[in-house]
C-alpha cells in the first residue's frame, strides 16, 4: 500500500482528534489483543479440524481465513461508507500481496533449516492457490471493465465475486475429502518441540466439548475484530499525525497493522507444526479479500464501486497473482535448499514485494 491509501476517512476522525501518545497506547494495546486472540484462533481451529476431520487446508482457508479477515471487513465497510472507493479497493488488493509476504517472513524468522513449503506436501494447497488466482483475475476484469449495469447502487461484479468465493470453498472442501493425487519424495516432519506443544495443548482440551471450542473460537474472533479495528484506525491516524504517511514507512506501518491477525495466527500454526493450515490461512484470507468487494459495494452509496476503484489497483492485483504463483511453485517443487535462512521461493516473494511496492508508490 502507498501513501495515497492513508488519507483520512470519515470513520477515522475521532482518532485524528486524539494526541499522538494516546494513539500509540491504543495501537499497542490493541495489537497485543489481536496477537493473543490470533494465536488462540489457530489452536482452536486445529482442534476443530482434528475432531471433525474437515481437513487442515479447508479449515485454514475457511475458518481461520474468515476470522482473520474480520478487521479488514470493518475497515473496508468504513471506507466504502465514507465514499473512499479507491481506499477500499486498494486495501483489499494490496492486502493480498502483504499476506503472501507474511508467509515469507514466517519462513525466514520462525522456521530455520528447511523451507516452509517443504512441510506442506498437500495437493489441496495447490487447489486453494489456483482458486485464489482465479478470484484475482476476476477482480482485474471487474476493475478494467467496470459495472455497466448498476441497480440500487449495486453492480454485477461484487455479487459475482462473492459467489465465486463461496463456490471455490465448496470445491476445496470436496477435493480435500478425496484428493486425486499425493506428492512423492521426502516429507519433512515438524520438529519435536512443535509436536510436544501441540500434544500438550490437545491434552489440556481432552475434556472440553467441541461446542465449547466453537464458542471459544467465536470469542477469539470477536476479540480479533475489535482489536484489529482499533489497530488499523489508530495506525492510520498515527501515520498521518507524524507525517510519515507520505513515505514507505507510513505505508508499512498500516500494512503490518492490518496484517497482524494473519501474522499471529500463521505464527501460532507454524509453532504447532500445522504448516498446511498456516499456508491455507493466508491463501484463504486472500480469496476472501476479493469477496469483500460485496460488503464494500453495499456500503458505498455513490454508484457501482468497481466504477470508482483506481485503475492502478490492477497493478496490485497482478502483483498478488505473481507472488501467489511463486509460493505455489515452492509447494509444487518442494526444494530443501535455503537462502538467508528461508526458502528460495520465500526470498523471491520478498524481493518481488519490495520491488512491486516501490513501483506502486510512484503510480
Amino acid at each position: 500500500m502507498t501513501a495515497r491509501l492513508l488519507q483520512p476517512t470519515k470513520g477515522m476522525f475521532e482518532f485524528q482528534q486524539l494526541s499522538i501518545p494516546t494513539n500509540v497506547v491504543i495501537f499497542f494495546v490493541a495489537a497485543c489483543v489481536v496477537w493473543l486472540a490470533g494465536t488462540k484462533l489457530s489452536r482452536y481451529v486445529d482442534l476443530f479440524a482434528e475432531r471433525t476431520g474437515v481437513g487442515e487446508a479447508f479449515a485454514g482457508a475457511m475458518l481461520l481465513g474468515g476470522a482473520t479477515s474480520l478487521p479488514e471487513l470493518a475497515t473496508t465497510v468504513t471506507a466504502g461508507w465514507s465514499g473512499a472507493a479507491t481506499l477500499a479497493g486498494s486495501n483489499l488488493l494490496g492486502g493480498i500481496v502483504m499476506q503472501i509476504a507474511v508467509l515469507a517472513f514466517i519462513d525466514a524468522f520462525v522456521l530455520r533449516g528447511k523451507p516452509l513449503t517443504m512441510f506442506s506436501p498437500r495437493s489441496s494447497l495447490l487447489l486453494v492457490g489456483i482458486m485464489l488466482i482465479a478470484m484475482i483475475a476476476l477482480a482485474c476484469a471487474a476493475i478494467a471493465s467496470g459495472d455497466r449495469y448498476v441497480w440500487q447502487g449495486i453492480g454485477i461484479w461484487p455479487p459475482l465475486l462473492f459467489v465465486a468465493y463461496v463456490a471455490s470453498m465448496a470445491v476445496i472442501y470436496r477435493y480435500e475429502g478425496s484428493p486425486r493425487w499425493e506428492p512423492r519424495g521426502e516429507v519433512a516432519q515438524p520438529p519435536e518441540s512443535a509436536k510436544d506443544l501441540k500434544d500438550s495443548f490437545h491434552e489440556a482440551f481432552d475434556n472440553v466439548s467441541t461446542k465449547t471450542i466453537i464458542g471459544l473460537f467465536c470469542m477469539s474472533g470477536l476479540a480479533v475484530l475489535i482489536g484489529g479495528y482499533f489497530v488499523a484506525r489508530s495506525g492510520e491516524a498515527l501515520a498521518n499525525q507524524t507525517g510519515i504517511s507520505q513515505g514507505f514507512i507510513g505505508a508499512t506501518l498500516v500494512a503490518v497493522a492490518t496484517s497482524l491477525p494473519e501474522l499471529s495466527t500463521t505464527y501460532s500454526a507454524v509453532r504447532f507444526g500445522a504448516y498446511s493450515m498456516a499456508a491455507a490461512n493466508i491463501l484463504g484470507t486472500n480469496s476472501l479479500e476479493v469477496a469483500l468487494f460485496l460488503p464494500a459495494e453495499l456500503a458505498y452509496r455513490e454508484g457501482g464501486i468497481m466504477n470508482a476503484v483506481a485503475a492502478s489497483s490492477v497493478f496490485l492485483a497482478a502483483l498478488g497473482i505473481l507472488v501467489t504463483c511463486l509460493y505455489l511453485w515452492g509447494v509444487l517443487e518442494r526444494r530443501d535448499k535455503t537462502f538467508l535462512g528461508m526458502g528460495i521461493d520465500s526470498f523471491a516473494v520478498l524481493v518481488v514485494y519490495a520491488i512491486g511496492m516501490t513501483i506502486y508508490s510512484t503510480l
